[in-house]
């Protein structure tokens, strides 16, 4: 059981460190191409669009051949699709290598999800967002190497190419020698009556859709904020997204104790409350440092969303909990990608401080339906 859960923590840490190492090296292929910043996000929507893709048609792959031989293709393959995006000449090539990489990082974003499901069942108390802090772990060290790789002088494609020699021989490793539990590989063993469970997954995937509103809101806007609408300091302003990153982990890492010892509900309801009520506080004082104290506010009440929607959504359908998943996912990504450009739209009708009380709102929308993980993940042990 421990082989097996380091196995799943290794995938997703994995993933988070490709994705980190792709953000870092964004700034070199945007000037390598000559592109705008409207024409990067064009070629930024191919990778949202293949990564939505990807997990529409995966859920019935795991649900159908069980995890295993799908993470045995995708998270080997994941690092090197990279790689043709580095080397794109123009901007359709580009869109294209990015809409295949994301086709594929979607597909084991599911994938490894459904495998988190199955191993937190096996364990019998809750584990999924210590995978989910693995993730978080990853998407920094993937930035770090990035930046490394940029300071030595190393172009993107030597980057991505030395991340997914690494990554490869990891996951490799991760999905032959650490998958046995107790002989299980969840494949579909009968169709149960799903009446009442799409709109169970369904109000899952708007909590992940207001909680991943969030997240892309700090990615791309904290330091902005902090910078121009509050006259703070260069660092101080790259310190908003990093007091959002680190508590966002450190809230992941706290998270499966807690969710033990009060149950996913409470955690969830809690978490959406710190989130609105420290961000929001933060906009109306106006201070640099409460900017940067607001975001990792919300950065810890946003962080053990994610973990208890994917959890849930695999228990709405043990049979098909794949499906599930993949549902609840998709809709959740529609908000990191649609937050920014919402809240850019906000603000340039009623400035940035008014947009960003839509993360606001949408945190206290979260702690009103945070009954819906009610099945997310085992029960509390009692006292």
């Amino acid at each position: 059981m421990k082989k097996a859960r380091l196995a799943t923590a290794l995938l997703f840490l994995l993933y988070g460190t490709m994705i980190g190492a792709w953000t870092a090296r964004i700034p070199a292929i945007k000037e390598r191409l000559a592109l705008t910043d409207g024409l990067l996000s064009l070629a930024l929507l191919a990778l949202a669009a293949g990564a939505i893709t990807g997990m529409q048609l995966v859920g019935a792959l795991v649900d159908r051949h069980g995890t295993r031989r799908v993470l045995t293709a995708v998270a080997v393959l994941d690092g090197f699709l990279l790689i043709p995006v580095a080397l794109a000449p123009g901007l359709a090539t580009l869109a294209a290598a990015l809409f295949v990489f994301g086709v594929v990082h979607g597909t084991l974003n599911v994938a490894m999800n459904a495998r988190g499901v199955e191993i937190e069942r096996a364990w019998g108390s809750p584990i999924m967002s210590s995978f989910h802090a693995a993730y978080s772990v990853g998407g920094f060290l993937g930035a770090a190497a990035g930046g490394a790789f940029a300071a030595a002088g190393a172009g993107p494609a030597v980057t991505f190419a030395s991340v997914a020699v690494v990554m490869a021989a990891v996951a490799a490793w991760a999905v032959s020698s650490g998958w046995q539990v107790h002989g299980q590989d969840h494949t579909a063993t009968g169709v149960r009556q799903e009446s009442g469970r799409l709109h169970g997954v369904l109000l899952l995937g708007a909590l992940a859709f207001c909680a991943l509103i969030g997240e892309g809101a700090a990615a791309d806007w904290s330091t902005v904020y902090v910078r121009d609408s509050l006259g703070g300091s260069p660092a101080l302003a790259a310190g908003a997204y990093a007091a959002f990153f680190a508590a966002m982990t450190a809230g992941r890492l706290a998270g499966d104790p807690l969710t033990a010892r009060y149950g996913p509900v409470t955690v969830v309801r809690a978490g959406g409350l710190l989130a609105a009520a420290g961000l929001g506080i933060a906009l109306l004082i106006g201070h640099p440092v409460a900017g940067v104290t607001g975001f990792g506010c919300l950065g810890a009440g946003l962080s053990t969303i994610a973990p208890q929607v994917f959890s849930a959504a695999g228990a709405r359908n043990p049979d098909r909990p794949a499906r599930a998943i993949a549902r609840a996912a998709s809709i959740g990504w529609l908000g990191f990608f649609a937050g920014p450009v919402l809240i850019g739209g906000g603000a340039a009708l009623t400035g940035l401080p008014v947009a960003l009380g839509i993360p606001v709102v949408l945190a206290a929308v979260i702690v009103l339906a945070a009954r819906s993980v009610a099945t997310g993940a085992p029960a509390p042990a009692r006292p």
